[in-house]
């Protein structure tokens, strides 16, 4: 053994070197439908006033640490219940991991507990805190067993259950009376975190029903919106909670770049909206022409992508790239996903092109 190896094999955790780094894939070339991203630019007179805006930025300085000015501005806009602040991330994943880190006890292994299939980054994040996972499968149509998770809850006494809504990889919305019951199962030990990274596409939120459950956290990004590029999470709980999570946050996690971006998006958020209303429609439009296709089963979804069941999804997303057109295979992430891939939802003209290719993938 090489010296090198041996001193990755002493100083690296042997969890860490089991796993395989988290998988970007490179789109260069191809019509990119693998990540949920909002296709559409801002306005070219808008990003001509963006751009003035950054050159404006003070790039020699440490950001302000409160980031009073873009908290303010993200509760104004998006629905904040008053009297509730938030907390800013580098994207949903650096809040997630904060959430871990700061519920990892130290008095005794702590556990997280969420549906699965779902997000991966809710095991990675508690496996790297040095926290417990269980996952808790989904049903066969895609929604809570929620005998399962309630039975989980009571054995497992989690002190973190992710819940994301609408539910990636699926799409679908978890019911509102389900979460209702495990927000309440965790009462007194545990928080529930209410993912809503999609909820420009579902309409439907949790954010609103903060004052009434003292153990809930609801978390959002700007990502879905329109703005994946410039990688800003941010979540909203009881203030005790969220001093107490603050206390994680690495000091100055939100460049300036980011904070001036964001500040300047969201005093036009109409245009986003309107974007996410263009993808809504979108949605629609390309769930009922895959539905039309022979052999192609399409889940529901409030999200800006969607879940397809084919008979064969190794050799269709194969073919799909041979025709430089990216989706995402999720059919071996769980049972349940079976044959299945997701498809980013985008603009008329791509749609158009991957509904061309995926027939022609399908046909041969």
């Amino acid at each position: 053994m090489s010296s090198i190896d041996t001193l990755v094999n002493t100083t690296i955790r042997s969890d860490v070197r089991a796993i395989h780094g988290y998988h970007v894939a490179d789109a260069s070339g191809y019509i990119k439908l693998d990540a949920m991203e909002n296709p559409y630019h801002l306005p070219h007179p808008l990003r001509e006033e963006l751009a003035q805006r950054l050159v404006e930025v003070t790039l020699n300085r440490y950001p302000v640490a409160s980031y009073a000015s873009i908290k303010q501005i993200v509760c104004a806009k998006l629905g904040v219940p008053a009297g509730y602040d938030v907390m800013l991330g580098n994207g949903s994943d650096e809040l997630i991991s904060i959430l871990c880190m700061g519920c990892a006890l130290q008095d005794r292994r702590a556990m997280v507990l969420a549906p699965t299939p779902s997000f991966v980054m809710y095991q990675r994040s508690a496996q790297f805190a040095g926290m417990d996972y269980v996952g808790v499968p989904l049903k066969a149509d895609l929604t809570l067993d929620m005998p399962a998770m309630l039975a989980a809850i009571e054995e497992h006494k989690p002190s973190l259950v992710f819940l994301s809504y609408p539910n990636n990889p699926t799409g679908n919305l978890f019911a509102e009376d389900d979460i209702v019951a495990i927000i309440k199962a965790l009462d007194g030990f545990g928080l529930a975190v209410v993912d809503e990274a999609y909820e420009p596409f579902a309409q439907q939120t949790f954010m609103h029903r903060l004052p009434e459950f003292e153990n809930l956290v609801v978390m959002r990004t700007v990502s879905k919106l329109g703005l994946a590029g410039i990688r800003l999470g941010y979540m909203s709980a009881a203030p005790q909670l969220l001093a107490e999570f603050d206390k994680v946050r690495p000091p100055y996690n939100i460049n300036v770049l980011t904070q001036a971006a964001a500040e300047f998006a969201l005093d036009h958020v109409e245009v986003l909206n309107q974007q996410a209303t263009a993808l809504r429609a979108a949605r629609a439009d390309l769930a009922a022409a895959l539905a039309a296709m022979p052999g192609v089963s399409v889940f529901p979804s409030a999200a800006n992508f969607i879940l397809v069941r084919v008979p064969n999804s190794d050799d269709a997303y194969a073919k799909l790239l041979s025709r430089k057109v990216l989706i995402k295979n999720v059919s071996k992430m769980h049972s349940v996903l079976t044959n299945c891939l997701r498809i980013t939802v985008s603009t008329p003209e791509e749609n158009s092109a991957f509904l061309d290719a995926f027939a022609a993938s399908l046909a041969s």
